[in-house]
């Protein structure tokens, strides 16, 4: 198998699509709106992808809550943004944020999604761009752990994986990186205090999500998924993280060069997966062609990965989201 996650074109599989699925072999599958048009339909889409691979494929999707949810009504709920649960008291809070997480592994395992981008621990500063502002805990890095911590519990749980993102922190970015690289000049000190010491309480999490970012003091030449001693000093040494390790959707435009190069550059720097999410064809191309297969290493921490994955205990839905909604109502 590829050290890639790739994304899907649409709702369902063209001939071409499979075709190329089975050649490519990637590790797994995101999914998107665009995939999206009712339970029955996911499901069938997710059963044909993993047939077409010949194996179950890990599924993926970002369904954090608030604006960033892949499955919204009317066949889902839509759950509170991350800075709405925070808005709550403690330990309010913290129960609100592992029931809800419990309730979207609930949604997520009913249809085959096995592992949830969930949940962010990046930290807003004053004067970021708002790409990732509510989508946050707060700007406590013991509260926020504290909080994202019960996130992961709640998903693991329910039988499916969280990923934390993005490592080492993405909230004192002045620039959306879908759009263009931020750069930021925060000393290595001031860092290791607030933005890496979420991810450092959660370093035993089963997955991470990089930054596309430069931190100046670090590396001041590549954002940290291109960046070999981000992620070997700072992901695997400094944070200590030894989890599977994905890249963020090589298509932004924060990282330079052609998809080939980020591609091969994000491997060699360190990262187990290349996540690829827009579906376009020929852009899957042009990383399948830079993509290896997946390493020793890689597949170890994978399968300590999967080995955190079991199935979901019996569970009250209903009961689950009234005592949710009881808790949210003090958010209102």
């Amino acid at each position: 198998m590829r050290a890639f996650i790739t994304g899907l074109a649409g709702t369902e599989l063209s001939g071409r699509e499979r075709a190329f699925l089975r050649e490519a072999q990637p590790w797994g599958f995101i999914l998107f709106s665009r995939n999206i048009d009712g339970p029955k339909q996911l499901r069938r889409l997710i059963e044909e992808v993993r047939a077409t691979l010949g194996r179950a494929a890990p599924a993926l999707i970002d369904q954090e809550g608030g604006r960033v949810a892949r499955l919204r009504p009317p066949h889902w709920r839509l759950y509170p943004s991350a800075a709405e649960v925070a808005s709550l008291p403690d330990p309010t809070a913290q129960h609100a944020a592992r029931l809800g997480a419990r309730l979207i592994a609930d949604d997520l395992a009913r249809l085959g999604i096995t592992v949830a981008c969930l949940p962010v621990l990046d930290l807003p500063a004053a004067g970021a761009d708002p790409v990732i502002g509510d989508r946050a805990y707060g700007t406590d890095p013991e509260r926020v752990a504290r909080l994202a911590g019960a996130v992961c519990e709640g998903l693991i749980e329910g039988g499916v994986l969280p990923v934390v993102k993005h490592i080492p922190g993405h909230g004192r970015a002045r620039v959306d990186s879908h759009y263009t690289c931020p750069l930021v000049e925060t000393g290595h000190d001031e860092l290791s205090r607030t933005d890496f010491a979420p991810f450092r309480t959660l370093r035993a999490m089963p997955w991470a999500m990089t930054a596309h970012i430069v931190y100046r003091a670090i590396d001041p030449a590549a954002p940290a998924t291109l960046s070999p001693r981000v992620v070997t000093e700072i992901v695997r040494g400094e944070i200590g993280f030894d989890g599977v390790l994905v890249s963020d959707d090589l298509s932004m435009r924060a990282l330079g060069g052609g998809l080939g190069e980020r591609t091969r550059r994000a491997l060699d720097a360190g990262c187990d997966l290349a996540l690829h999410c827009n579906g376009d064809r020929a852009e899957m191309e042009e990383i399948v062609a830079a993509t290896r297969m997946v390493s020793p290493e890689g597949a170890a921490r994978l399968a300590r990965a999967a080995s955190m994955r079991h199935a979901p205990a019996e569970f009250d839905r209903p009961e689950a989201e009234h005592r949710f909604d009881t808790l949210m109502a003090e958010a209102r």
